[in-house]
């Protein structure tokens, strides 16, 4: 692994409830070099919670501890938000499930790829224009020139979720945080958006943190996995090793998994025994 340019330490993640604190991180440790980490498990496995944790997007009730949270040697607990703000989109990009929900409906296209650069650079109009457009045929949107004026009900799902790739890549950050980038998306369409962020993260030299429900996407798109179960880590693999991995939650999730050609009359449900507080 190369040298890391994101260290967690005891990251916790906690929400107050009518029981007491509930902690949906519990005390994650990990680093990222610039490599492709796969994060994988249930929903509810604090798999999202992680990844907003490291650009400080837990807004209040939710509390955010580390024992250390360092960024290329900028250590993000001791951030204000006005220094959080200087950090996220610039150096830091988190890709949305769905692009519905992240878009804006009032601004077009290419006002919204080209906003990351109006507020971190002194470009000029014209160059963020230029930059705009080599970004959307960069994520293999054709004629660029006419989606930069369309608006986010004018284009497709697949096309919405190339178009989020755009926003978070023109600044070229250092790491790339993609949350579920493809759920949204049509079979058809998931293996290209997924090609897509692998060819500019290779290319850019970036880190990645790809967040997924689904074992074998990470498998085929990742370097390392991280495998959570209740808040907590159980499993740390090299992910051309998952089918090999130990922990019996993890060999749960893998039985679990449909086949080609499959001849099971029923797959195997996960033992709820199996946990990952051991």
């Amino acid at each position: 692994m190369s040298r890391p340019i994101l260290e967690v330490e005891n990251l916790r993640v906690t929400f107050p409830s009518i029981r007491g604190d509930v902690d949906v991180v519990g005390g994650i440790s990990f680093t990222l070099g610039r490599e492709r980490l796969g994060v994988v498990g249930e929903s509810g496995s604090g798999k999202s919670m992680t990844g907003r944790s490291i650009l400080k997007m837990v807004r209040a009730p939710g509390k955010v501890t580390a024992s250390r949270m360092s960024f290329d040697g900028i250590d993000l607990m001791a951030q204000s938000e006005r220094q959080m703000r200087a950090i996220r989109g610039a150096r830091i990009s988190m890709v949305m499930q769905d692009p519905k929900f992240s878009l804006n409906p009032v601004m077009t296209i290419g006002e919204q790829i080209a906003e990351a650069l109006r507020i971190h650079t002194k470009l000029s109009g014209r160059d963020i224009r230029n930059r705009v457009f080599e970004m959307l045929e960069a994520v293999q949107i054709n004629n660029p020139a006419h989606v930069y004026s369309l608006y986010p009900h004018e284009i497709s799902g697949g096309m919405g979720q190339r178009v989020m790739i755009a926003m978070m890549l023109i600044p070229e950050p250092d790491l790339l945080i993609a949350d579920e980038p493809t759920s949204a998306l049509d079979v058809s369409v998931q293996a290209e958006v997924l090609n897509i962020i692998d060819d500019l993260v290779k290319r850019r030299g970036m880190g990645l943190i790809l967040i997924s429900h689904d074992l074998a996407l990470v498998s085929r798109y990742c370097d390392r996995i991280l495998v959570m179960n209740g808040g907590k880590v159980v499993e740390e693999c090299e992910a051309s090793k998952l089918s090999e991995a130990q922990h019996p939650y993890t060999r749960g999730l893998l039985a679990a998994m449909p086949r080609m050609n499959e001849t099971r009359d029923e797959l195997p449900v996960l033992a709820r025994t199996q946990g990952a507080r051991t």
